[in-house]
């Protein structure tokens, strides 16, 4: 077109189209790559939305596998295996798209988006990933993760031959066999895919790979829910289960209770028998497919329950045995009554007490007594003593069949031991210099009582050796006590006593008389 016979006019005319040939070139190559970042973004929001439905699949599966272990464990950890798998594999990925940012040196664009338009380098994956004919490291890898992650998920697939189909469309979804190009050439799977492509072809087709992860996942969930529907449908797998009203009864009472099979499944039998008696179905089956059992509980002690639902399936009579336990006790004619501290009361603190009667449920126990009452809780009250050396607690329980149980306890009831005195925490006779004593602080603790009371101590006398009592106010010593202390000399006596002690909260109460401490002085 650009011969050398042309005229001058004639090559200019041929340049303009050579020029106009290159532009709708170079728009076309944008609006392609425009087309492939529009492809990407669809894949990546199937795979966010494939993504959240996985997650309620397997959360489904593995609650299952904890509420019913029998029938969903093995579902669920296969799904678990699966999910391991997938987020690796998927979470590789990704870092092979991030390299193709980073090394591309992408910036996202004002709107968030990938600059799809720019993305049209061919050399970045092509230098890390080919070199001549072979792979590279980096190339090997990714190869060896793709392989890694089929041979993880055919293990799972592998383990059940109702699987087999699922596993052939995953073996063809993730294929890697060499590939005829064009040319009738079979070369390397990954050359094929990915060498010479612009960056947002590659960086599409990773995440368009990411999809195929979600999307097989998701299968594989819904197979081993499936599974699980079938095997748990059939009445094979369901179970005669025995519901007492009660657990355990008193005796001469009838039993009442009912027999399902599974959850309550709606599957008429065709006949019942119980403890060797036949059952008439137009009276003992209720609109859910249970059995109301009602039959004489015999003696104390644990029984059996031993019978026979019979259903049809298949054309087929279906034999479920019923096989339970259930216990009968005596009447109650005792409470437990215990004070949670010890085997007396105190005056001056409230007395945690918990009440029950055996086999009563607490709306049906009433409990009465001086200085008794109910603080909430199963069976928790408080006594607060009065006068006295003891008190009695009555407590009555109303049975099931409206009968009245009685039963009582006596406690005794004891004043707050004496407090014991001290000096920085010291007690009895102790050796100090006189600058602990002018310093330390006087107060007074109950030993080794069974409640932590807040104890306040409201005054004190000090005596020291050779001097006159000083009356102090608190629990620190005043200028007057400190200065008797102050002439005190080494081996003299100073005798702390008449502390006066009360219960923090408490005015009305009155503590005995607080032991004396007695210091020796030491400088």
């Amino acid at each position: 077109m650009a011969g050398g016979k042309a005229s001058a006019r004639q090559k200019m005319i041929n340049l303009m189209y050579l020029v106009f040939i290159a532009m709708m070139a170079m728009n076309m190559s944008k609006e392609v790559l425009s087309a492939f970042g529009l492809m990407e973004a669809k894949f990546a929001d199937s795979n966010a939305s494939t993504a959240d439905r996985n997650e309620l699949l397997l959360t489904d599966l593995v609650e299952k596998g904890k509420e019913k272990p029998k029938e969903f464990s093995v579902p669920s950890a296969r799904a678990q295996q699966t999910e391991i798998a997938s987020d690796k594999f998927y979470k590789y990925l990704e870092t092979l798209k991030q390299d193709i940012i980073r090394e591309g040196n992408y910036k996202p664009t004002e709107n968030g988006k990938l600059p799809f338009e720019a993305m049209d380098k061919t050399d970045i994956l092509d230098e890390a990933w080919f070199t001549g004919d072979r792979l590279t490291k980096k190339g090997q890898e990714v190869m060896s993760n793709i392989e890694e992650y089929k041979k993880s998920i055919l293990a799972v697939l592998s383990k059940d031959e109702s699987y087999r189909g699922t596993a052939d469309d995953f073996k063809k979804t993730f294929n890697t066999d060499k590939v005829t190009n064009k040319d009738g050439k079979k070369i390397d799977w990954l050359d094929y895919h990915f060498q010479g492509f612009p960056a947002i072809a590659s960086y599409t087709k990773l995440t368009a790979m990411q999809n195929d992860v979600r999307v097989a996942q998701a299968n594989m969930l819904n197979l081993f829910l499936g599974k699980v529907v079938t095997e748990a449908t059939t009445l094979n797998n369901y179970k005669a289960i025995v519901l007492p009203e009660k657990s355990a009864f008193f005796a001469g009472e009838q039993f009442q209770g009912r027999v399902v099979i599974g959850k309550y499944a709606n599957v008429p039998p065709t006949k019942l028998v119980v403890q060797g008696k036949e059952i008439d179905l137009s009276k003992a089956i209720d609109s859910s497919g249970a059995a109301t059992l009602d039959f004489n509980v015999g003696n104390v002690g644990e029984h059996k329950i031993e019978g026979e639902f019979t259903f049809i399936e298949n054309g087929k009579e279906l034999p479920i045995k019923i096989d339970a336990n259930y216990v009968v006790v005596p009447r109650p004619n005792s409470a437990t009554i215990s004070a949670d501290k010890m085997n007396v009361v105190y005056r001056g603190v409230p007395n945690p007490m918990t009440i029950s009667f055996a086999g009563v449920p607490d709306n049906k126990v009433s409990a009465s007594g001086s200085g008794l009452s109910k603080v909430g809780g199963q069976g928790k009250y408080v006594v607060r003593a009065g006068t006295g050396k003891q008190m009695t607690i009555n407590v009555t329980a109303t049975l099931d069949d409206g009968s009245k149980a009685t039963d009582s306890k006596t406690f005794r009831i004891k004043d707050i031991p004496a407090p014991t005195g001290t000096i920085s925490g010291q007690t009895g006779v102790v050796k100090l210099p006189k600058r602990n004593v002018e310093v330390g602080t006087v107060s007074a603790k109950l030993d080794d009582f069974v409640f932590d009371l807040p104890i306040q101590t409201t005054s004190f006398k000090i005596k020291v050796q050779g001097q006159p009592t000083v009356n102090v106010a608190g629990t620190k010593m005043n200028a007057q006590a400190k200065a008797a202390i102050k002439r005190a000399r080494k081996g003299d006596n100073i005798t702390i006593f008449d502390i006066k002690a009360k219960i923090q909260g408490n005015n009305s109460y009155r503590l005995k008389n607080v032991s004396p401490v007695v210091v020796e002085v030491t400088n």
